[in-house]
């Protein structure tokens, strides 16, 4: 009499690690819109690069995905806390960061660049001497700033969020600043940016690591995995390509 409860025992557990398997995997991004990696849509809905290659990855690993926004200070905390399983949005892979969480493959990179007034002559870094320059914090832009161009002259003021950034430039509260340049050629397409330019691009240096991965818990081994595979299939089937060329105007993907 106690096979069948034990069977039925076994099936219930093998039922529910089933389903927890099936559980969506929850995809860390920024909570402050970041155009065209991610912003949302007309619907509400979170949208752009990134949000259409993480479903994408998900998809190549035959599992569903849930955008979670979260506060860019706390996204590294909010992973190691367990109420995200990846972080998607455009976090370079870097020795400090590697520290305290793990990465996937680089699927795509982008430099720094410098954007002020088209009638502004700028002489990168030794032009600076002066200026005021804005920079997102805990980001690439802000390490390279720190450990390059604290002796250029230039006065360095982070910002939370990148749009705050963007807005002190138009203002004039800022003479220049170091973005992403792929967001940067964005927000030149504003019709109120029509007076900015991008003045020159960071060189390759160690701040800004190997370029952008995932970012998940330290030893995940085997979500790394997968994602690293989904990964490839994604950039070699054209999929990450195409999404770069709609969102981007150019291609990114890092290939092998």
């Amino acid at each position: 009499m106690k096979f069948p409860m034990m069977i039925t025992a076994v099936t219930a557990l093998a039922l529910g690690h089933t389903a927890q398997a099936a559980e969506p995997l929850k995809v860390g991004i920024s909570g402050e819109p970041y155009p065209p990696f991610t912003y949302k849509a007309a619907s509400g809905d979170w949208t752009g690069f990134e949000v259409e290659l993480a479903h994408a990855f998900c998809d190549a690993m035959g599992r569903e995905c849930d955008i979670v926004p979260t506060g860019w200070s706390g996204i590294i905390p909010s992973l190691n806390a367990g109420r995200i399983d990846m972080i998607m949005n455009s976090m370079s892979i870097t020795e400090q960061r590697q520290q305290v969480i793990d990465f996937t493959r680089p699927y795509y990179f982008t430099p720094g660049a410098y954007v002020a007034a088209i009638n502004a002559t700028l002489d990168i870094p030794e032009g600076l001497d002066g200026l005021t320059m804005g920079v997102q914090g805990a980001t690439t832009n802000a390490t390279y700033a720190r450990r390059e161009l604290r002796d250029s002259g230039v006065d360095i003021r982070l910002y939370n969020q990148a749009e705050q950034v963007n807005n002190d430039l138009l203002s004039g509260r800022l003479d220049v600043i170091l973005a992403d340049e792929i967001a940067m050629l964005q927000f030149l397409d504003r019709d109120e940016a029509e007076g900015f330019e991008i003045k020159a691009t960071a060189p390759r240096h160690e701040a800004y690591g190997a370029g952008i991965g995932i970012g998940l818990r330290q030893a995940d081994d085997e979500l790394g995995e997968a994602l690293n595979t989904a990964i490839a299939t994604v950039i070699e089937e054209g999929t990450c390509a195409s999404l770069s060329e709609r969102y981007l105007g150019t291609d990114v993907c890092v290939y092998d």
